[in-house]
């Protein structure tokens, strides 16, 4: 009856007529529950109405009702809102399949069986609320979402929390944060990550609170989820890896080569001999070449798509970035180019005058207070990093930060040394040993490499120190010219 759904909405209705439309063939929502939905989603209902004014479904006997809100970041391409995926997960949404929470107790056990470890009890499960009628901007951006989640006081403090993402499209969970927490007060979960669709894992994904333990001080009904959450982080090391996987797993350099282009295109596999085990590089899982079973099959040279946990990519803001200056890069690249066809030395630079015409002339950008207000407004990060506001010069490279004030700053010694002791390599700087020092290298083939620096050289960065003093304070560290 009417009185029966309404006193349990979330009970569970088989619905045989859209069964093929869902797999599962199951609606977590009553028909009434559905209605409503739908008329607040056609009617739009009153936006101004407090979630205090809203009378909740059912309450758990001797329990209390937590309420908490969620910020997350919905599907988004190139910095703007997927609308396909976000009119898909409403469909869903009024559907009854949204995005249901659970929390899980850190000191009452779920009942055990066949001698497995006890687990913290699961608390009753509740949805993301206004999902139909919350409106996103067509940028992207974050989205809040109340939900209100039942808990018995008796199951103590929650340790962890399960989320299942029953839309069509994967979103970014960035935080939860609960309120009036029983025995607790406030309880933050960050999460940073991206959840996709409960079907796409063969686990359910969990998150933890803001808090960190020492391994022996993790309360012991959440050591069975923590377990169960490396195993997944590990994989299974078989098969491909796909976009929504979330396996750190690593594999030897086996796709350095095409030898089903030919013998002349294999390469030796990098890693896992006795003699070199390393390097190693991320798993992805590929198909083997048809010549050479040992090697991965090559993904497209501009190809984008090789795996990584979708949690460690750029994010929209920095692919944008990334975008931009590629393309920025290959205009910048374009003109000098063309240039160099008409020189008699190409692809040299004549004079150091050539190597300053890279940033110097050319178009500089309009820089002023209204131009900044109109590129705030730009809802493209892309187009944003494109029409800079900074002064920079259209078709020309960045200046340098090192001859920003003075072109020949680059000559000097104390910018020889600082670049010497931040380059790629300052392992190779070596305490001196003997001044003035003495090179190693053979004079018969190298020629008197022998460095003519002498005391009075340097004797006005010595902060009235001798040389023998520095010595013995072990304080001088040449740079490794030999």
């Amino acid at each position: 009856s009417n009185t029966e759904l309404e006193r349990f909405p979330h009970s569970l209705i088989h619905l045989p007529e859209i069964f093929d439309l869902f797999s599962d063939g199951w609606v977590v929502q009553s028909s009434t529950t559905m209605v409503r939905r739908l008329m607040e989603a056609c009617c739009l209902k009153d936006k101004e109405k407090g979630d205090d004014d809203v009378k909740p479904d059912y309450m758990v006997s001797g329990g209390n009702r937590i309420r908490g809100k969620v910020v997350l970041m919905k599907k988004n391409v190139l910095g703007f809102n997927d609308l396909k995926a976000s009119v898909v997960d409403r469909i869903h949404e009024l559907l009854g399949k949204g995005v249901s929470m659970q929390l899980i107790s850190a000191t009452h056990p779920e009942p055990a069986a066949n001698g497995l470890k006890s687990r913290g009890k699961l608390g009753e499960v509740a949805y993301l609320e206004k999902w139909v009628t919350t409106t996103t901007s067509l940028s992207a951006g974050e989205a809040s979402f109340s939900i209100s989640l039942d808990w018995d006081e008796s199951h103590g403090v929650p340790g962890a929390l399960l989320i299942r993402n029953h839309h069509h499209s994967q979103f970014y969970l960035k935080t939860i944060t609960l309120e009036d927490v029983p025995g607790h007060g406030q309880l933050h979960f960050v999460c940073n990550s991206w959840v996709y669709p409960a079907h796409r894992y063969k686990y359910n994904r969990i998150f933890f609170p803001n808090k960190a333990y020492l391994p022996s001080e993790t309360p012991e009904l959440l050591h069975p989820y923590r377990e169960d959450e490396l195993v997944n982080l590990r994989g299974s090391g078989s098969g491909e890896q796909k976009e929504w996987d979330r396996v750190y797993d690593y594999a030897y350099y086996n796709d350095l080569g095409s030898p089903d282009k030919g013998p002349e295109y294999a390469r030796p596999v990098l890693g896992g001999s006795n003699e070199y085990p390393y390097p190693r590089r991320g798993r992805t899982g590929r198909e083997p070449t048809k010549t050479d079973p040992n090697s991965e099959s090559r993904l497209p040279l501009l190809s984008l798509d090789i795996y990584v946990p979708k949690d460690e990519r750029f994010g929209h803001v920095k692919f944008s970035d990334f975008l931009a200056y590629g393309l920025k890069s290959l205009v910048q690249i374009l003109l000098p180019e063309l240039k160099s066809l008409c020189d008699k030395t190409i692809n040299e630079f004549d004079t150091f005058e050539d190597v300053l015409n890279l940033y110097d002339g050319g178009i500089k950008l309009p820089n002023g207070p209204t131009l900044k207000k109109i590129r705030e407004c730009i809802p493209w990060e892309l187009l944003k990093e494109l029409i800079r506001s900074d002064g920079e010069r259209f078709l020309k490279f960045p200046m340098p930060d090192v001859i920003k004030r003075d072109r020949s700053a680059w000559r000097t010694d104390e910018e020889f040394a600082r670049e010497m002791l931040a380059g790629v390599n300052p392992v190779n700087i070596t305490r001196l040993q003997e001044f003035p020092p003495v090179s190693k290298l053979d004079p018969k083939v190298y020629g008197n490499q022998n460095s003519s620096i002498r005391e009075e050289h340097i004797a006005s960065n010595m902060n009235g120190l001798t040389v023998n003093e520095v010595q013995m304070m072990l304080h001088l560290f040449p740079t490794a010219l030999s």
